[in-house]
């Protein structure tokens, strides 16, 4: 049985532990703040570019099928699958979901006949790859906390170049969805070519909509020239977005995380209290009787 100095030390420690872990949440949820504020200054820009994209699109006509990222390839032989974790850890679920998704993709995908090509955002996603043997085609990292456009736009230069050089057929994403601090949803998306279809789809609705309550556009260059210089800033959108949501995420969970953290080493702690209190009084009830006992003989 423990004594009263190692019950005391332990306490000790688990106060410790949960001043850290109390202040690595306040950390996390002023990070969260600030991450949910990035993702709404950005959603105005995004919506706008996917409205441009949408009418040209529309007015492009037949000739969207001839911009090389949006053209589906009739035989997939290669899927890039990009991964987007953190750099760090403490964040509960948060890093192994978005593995164990990619891995499971991987798994659908050589089981129809192709080969996965990896491409990872976040040191937790390179460093579970790279212990289960898998080659990285791309890796990134070093601002998943606080991502910046350029880092979508390194990463989407690596993607694209891979297509457009056909080392791949197909990019997935996989990336955890901010729906609030409690909840964070692992969510593939496809990058490359698949991103034509939401083209055409915004084409056919939102464009086609804006369209009748306006006047007809004008081109400089033509609809098609344009939308091939948008498609990029459109894909880079897409993963900067998913970084960002990513962000959230990672400061969400570790939020949570930390405070569970916290109750748990306070429930500790009242154990521990308790249990040392009961020594306590089973010693002084054990010095009682002694003395009890110790008077009565020399009675």
């Amino acid at each position: 049985m423990a004594t009263q100095r190692e019950v005391r030390n332990r306490i000790a420690s688990f106060k410790n532990i949960q001043k850290i872990t109390r202040a690595m949440e306040a950390v996390s949820a002023a990070r969260l703040r600030r991450a949910e504020k990035r993702i709404a200054a950005l959603r105005p820009y995004a919506d706008a570019l996917r409205r441009m994209a949408a009418q040209a699109a529309s007015d492009a006509g037949p000739e969207i099928g001839r911009i090389p990222l949006l053209a589906t390839r009739e035989r997939e032989e290669h899927v890039g699958v990009l991964l987007i974790t953190a750099d760090r850890g403490l964040a509960g679920a948060f890093n192994s979901q978005i593995v164990r998704s990619g891995i499971q993709l991987a798994a659908q995908i050589e089981s129809d006949g192709a080969r996965a090509v990896w491409f990872a955002s976040g040191r937790r996603g390179i460093s579970s790859l790279t212990f289960r043997g898998r080659e990285l085609a791309g890796s990134f990292s070093g601002y998943t906390d606080r991502p910046g456009y350029r880092d979508a736009r390194r990463i989407g230069d690596a993607v694209i170049s891979a297509f457009l050089d056909g080392a791949v057929d197909r990019v997935e994403v996989i990336y955890n969805a901010y729906v609030s601090p409690l909840n964070q949803v692992a969510t593939r998306a496809t990058l490359l070519p698949a991103s034509a279809a939401a083209v055409r789809a915004a084409g056919e609705g939102e464009a086609g909509d804006h369209k009748a309550r306006r006047a007809l556009p004008e081109y400089e260059p033509e609809p098609n020239q344009l939308l091939r210089e948008l498609v990029p800033h459109y894909i880079e959108i897409s993963i900067y977005r998913a970084l960002l949501e990513s962000a959230a995420s990672e400061h969400g969970a570790r939020m949570t995380a930390m405070r569970s953290a916290t109750e748990n080493a306070g429930e500790l702690i009242q154990d521990l209290t308790l249990a040392m209190n009961r020594a306590r009084q089973a010693e002084i009830t054990q010095q009682i009787l002694e003395v009890v006992a110790g008077a009565g003989e020399l009675a």
